[in-house]
């Protein structure tokens, strides 16, 4: 089975830092882009960072130049260093992955992992 585990949510003052990981595992056959998306109480989910296999990355205007996304394709894993958090960061963070899997055929999907939470407090 395909699936995201994340981990590095938590709790942490105006101006910390976090660092938020997220593994792919399972019957894949390439991953083509990562990604996080956040979600506050009462707001649409939005996309935060993103990050495609050639290298390419994508920014939400509120987080450029404080959040940094990274990837270790050996590991298929996606890495989201947030520094100089704010208390408008908090939410619950999610990774996602566009990959191909393999079932009777490989076929591409949008994966979703659990969601971790990201408090900053005031």
């Amino acid at each position: 089975q395909v699936q995201l585990v994340e981990s590095g949510g938590g709790l942490v003052q105006p101006g910390g830092s976090l660092r938020l990981s997220c593994a792919a595992s399972g019957s894949i056959f390439s991953i083509e882009a990562m990604g996080w998306y956040r979600q506050a109480p009462g707001k649409q989910r939005e996309l935060v960072a993103s990050e495609t296999s050639g290298g390419t990355t994508n920014y939400s205007d509120s987080v450029k130049g404080r959040f940094t996304i990274s990837r270790d394709n050996a590991k298929n894993t996606v890495y989201l260093q947030m520094n100089s958090l704010k208390p408008e960061d908090t939410a619950v963070y999610y990774c996602n992955a566009l990959m191909l899997v393999i079932n009777t055929r490989v076929q591409r999907d949008v994966y979703w992992g659990q969601g971790t939470q990201v408090t900053v407090s005031s």
